[in-house]
């Protein structure tokens, strides 16, 4: 599988967008750009993972994309906050 540039700026662009916008949603959790976008395309990964399972789509498209990045990062970064402060949230 090989991807293109445009491929990797979209990724990089979904994870930085959904990063941020997981950022603002989850006080106090913000990583950086680079943090951001490593925790966007993190969480796009495990939306991709549990919203099929689940029986959750959204549709198709950028705008998609970029919700289920965001909510998988708002998840991921709901459990990275929760496992620094010990579980109290």
């Amino acid at each position: 599988m090989q991807i293109s540039n445009e491929g990797i700026l979209v990724v990089l662009f979904v994870g930085l967008v959904a990063g941020w916008l997981a950022g603002k949603i989850v006080h106090g959790t913000g990583f950086g750009l680079i943090g951001d976008i490593l925790v966007g395309i993190a969480g796009a990964l495990l939306a991709s993972l549990l919203f099929p399972k689940l029986g959750i789509r959204l549709g198709t498209g950028l705008v998609s994309e970029i919700v289920y990045s965001t909510v998988g990062a708002v998840i991921l970064l709901v459990v990275v906050r929760m496992l620094r402060t010990r579980g109290r949230f």
